[in-house]
């Protein structure tokens, strides 16, 4: 009777120390980060004086955060995200239309933008020089407004 009792009581110890989750209970680690239904789509865009990325110091800079919702330090980032997955984030589209009746001066003051991050789950590295910021203006859509 007595072992038993003593079977029954380290029975009643283990079982309520795995539903306290003292003692005996299984250890679950939880995960690193949070699921999403969405791929993620997180941008750094950057806009500089200069001809070539690698050699230009940055003026402006911007977070564009399209999924779930628009979001970011972008001041249009719904228009932005727009413009962008309307060219299915391929950036070098956006820079081959251009605003129909705006003229712009042909002196060679380069600007170059770029777009670092990661665009529905995949990685974007991207740049483009334009002549001068008038046809950065032109070109770029509200993407590169800011």
């Amino acid at each position: 009777m007595r072992f038993r009792l003593k079977v029954l009581g380290t029975a009643a110890a283990i079982t309520v120390g795995c539903l306290t989750g003292v003692g005996g209970g299984v250890a679950h680690a939880d995960s690193a980060g949070t699921k999403s239904l969405y791929a993620p789509s997180a941008l750094v865009l950057t806009v500089g004086k200069g001809s070539d990325a690698a050699t230009t110091t940055v003026e402006r800079a911007v977070v564009l955060n399209c999924a779930p919702k628009p979001s970011g330090t972008h001041p249009a980032a719904g228009t932005a995200c727009a413009e962008v997955r309307s060219v299915n984030g391929r950036f070098q589209q956006l820079v081959t239309d251009a605003a129909p009746g705006m003229m712009c001066t042909r002196i060679w003051d380069p600007v170059v933008v770029t777009a670092d991050g990661v665009w529905k789950g995949q990685r974007v590295s991207w740049q483009h020089t334009f002549a001068n910021s008038c046809t950065m203006n032109k070109s770029g859509g509200s993407v590169f407004a800011f």
